[in-house]
């Protein structure tokens, strides 16, 4: 009688060797497979993790407030996977969504170890960035790299990011604070909702 129809949006975006998708309720046990196997390649591009994210029940409780974050599009989170959509390989997050004059979010992304330097992940951000620009109306995509993490800075550029800045001791990363380089990406052909 009563049918439940859930607010979260779905995104799908799909690359010649990617699925993109937001994360959902049902992707503890992947992501916990993703942060278990990546735990230490992560460990110095990355705040420290606490072992929940390496169990499907500590995923389970952030992935709700994920959720929520989806429905009041304040963030997106998403899934890089194979075309099965088997295997988490990699995350971008859009994270910290503001509209009203700014329209901007911050960006952060990693990619497995065993899947690096395939090109994997600007294959992932290009239509990930367009959706957001285009169907989220962002201006702004603000993305910040430590300065000796080349792969990452040579990325933004790839993709259009321009340096607006340097910020010392701008972030804890693996416990310490980190110097990063600001870059953003801007949407010259934004304008507001009719």
């Amino acid at each position: 009688m009563f049918g439940y129809r859930s607010n979260v949006p779905k995104v799908s975006l799909t690359t010649e060797r990617l699925t993109i998708r937001l994360a959902n309720e049902r992707d503890a046990y992947r992501l916990a497979d993703y942060y278990t196997e990546n735990r230490d390649f992560l460990k110095p591009w990355e705040p420290v993790r606490d072992q929940s994210y390496c169990y499907p029940s500590g995923w389970q409780v952030r992935l709700n407030t994920i959720g929520e974050l989806h429905k009041q599009g304040l963030a997106y989170y998403f899934l890089l996977l194979d075309l099965e959509d088997n295997e988490v390989i990699g995350v971008v997050n859009f994270s910290n969504v503001l509209r009203g004059d700014f329209h901007a979010c911050f960006l952060g992304y990693s990619l497995g170890q065993k899947w690096q330097g395939q090109g994997l992940m600007y294959e992932a951000l290009r239509p990930a960035l367009r959706y957001m620009l285009n169907q989220q109306r962002m201006h702004r995509i603000m993305a910040n790299y430590m300065p000796h993490n080349l792969r990452s800075g040579n990325l933004l550029v790839r993709l259009g990011f321009e340096r607006e800045g340097y910020a010392k001791d701008y972030l804890r990363i693996d416990g310490h604070w980190q110097d990063h380089v600001l870059m953003a990406l801007t949407n010259s052909d934004w304008k507001p909702a009719i």
